[in-house]
């Protein structure tokens, strides 16, 4: 039976339309089936039995059941994976085969596009130098045009050029006639200009001194009441700073506390700068007494008071309280 089998495979007959083929099937079919249910069943049931015995029936006759020994089956299922490997080998060759089909249609179609695209510019190419001869003769015509229109035109300008020189002479000396009087009248008129402007010029230099002297006399009484006025409120700016620089004084006492170690001779300088509000921006020694407790304690006291009194004026605080200094000794404050 093996002998038929390979038999019909060299013949070239389809291996699934033989019986015999058709036989091998079947039983891999059962052989699976049966694999398949001892895989399932449990451990205690007894393995499947090594070889299957089959009937085949074809249309034709009869077939007596085989049993199937185990190397036959073994070459069966080899013959079977040759055959799948030759019937996927025939597809691949076929998909390549339809691969290079369409390359190349895809080859003939860029070809032809390229072909048609060429024969297009060499339309477009005779088109232009067709266009182009036809542009070159109509210029040469209107080239040939133009000269003739410029010789006419050439002639009339040659006399209407005369005709303007013999007509510019004539205006020449009408104009020359014409300006010896013009010139006689501005001159006439210049002189009398002159004589005009000369007079209002004493005029406006009269005036101008007038001017001039009233408006230093304005400009003197003006300096004169803003210096009155600058000296009051210097005046009254002093005054307020005197006594809100007196309320400062009395303000920073309260707060210091001199050291018993003070003795005379010392004297501590602070720097004090304030804000607009009386709050105070920040303090610093400009001048050490030599003693640190003493310089401390002038310090501390600086910055122990919360608000410092300030003037409302603006002016007076920026002149007075914007930033000034504090001298502390053991006599007091100055």
């Amino acid at each position: 039976m093996i002998g038929h089998e390979r038999e019909d495979i060299s013949t070239g007959h389809a291996p699934w339309k033989s019986p015999i083929a058709f036989s091998v099937g079947l039983h891999a079919l059962i052989i699976g089936v049966a694999l398949a249910g001892w895989s399932w069943t449990s451990p205690e049931q007894e393995p499947p039995p090594r070889s299957i015995s089959a009937r085949l029936i074809t249309q034709q006759q009869p077939i007596p059941s085989e049993i199937v020994e185990p190397v036959e089956q073994v070459d069966r299922e080899q013959e079977h994976k040759l055959e799948e490997q030759k019937r996927r080998d025939e597809q691949k060759r076929q998909e390549e085969a339809r691969r290079q089909a369409e390359a190349e249609k895809k080859r003939q179609e860029e070809a032809a596009r390229k072909e048609a695209e060429r024969k297009k510019q060499e339309a477009e190419r005779r088109k232009r130098e067709e266009e182009a001869a036809r542009a070159k003769e109509a210029a040469r015509l209107k080239a040939e045009a133009e000269a003739k229109e410029r010789e006419r035109r050439k002639a009339e300008e040659e006399k209407r050029k005369e005709e303007a020189r013999r007509k510019a002479e004539e205006e020449k000396r009408r104009q020359e006639e014409q300006r010896r009087r013009e010139e006689e009248a501005r001159r006439k008129e210049a002189e009398r200009k002159r004589e005009e402007a000369e007079r209002r010029l004493k005029e406006q230099q009269l005036e101008a001194l007038a001017e001039q002297a009233r408006k230093a006399e304005e400009a003197e009484a003006r300096r004169q009441a803003e210096a009155a006025a600058a000296r009051a409120k210097e005046a009254q700016m002093l005054t307020e700073a005197e006594k809100y620089r007196a309320l400062i004084y009395e303000r920073v006492r309260r707060e210091w506390y001199k050291p018993s170690s003070a003795t005379e001779g010392l004297k501590t300088t602070l720097s004090i700068t304030l804000l607009p509000t009386g709050e105070l921006a920040n303090v610093r020694m400009v001048g050490s007494s030599g003693n640190a407790a003493f310089d401390n304690t002038a310090l501390s006291a600086a910055r122990a008071v919360g608000r410092y009194p300030v003037p409302d004026d603006r002016q007076t605080f920026e002149q007075y309280f914007r930033q000034f200094t504090l001298e502390f000794t053991p006599g007091g404050l100055q």
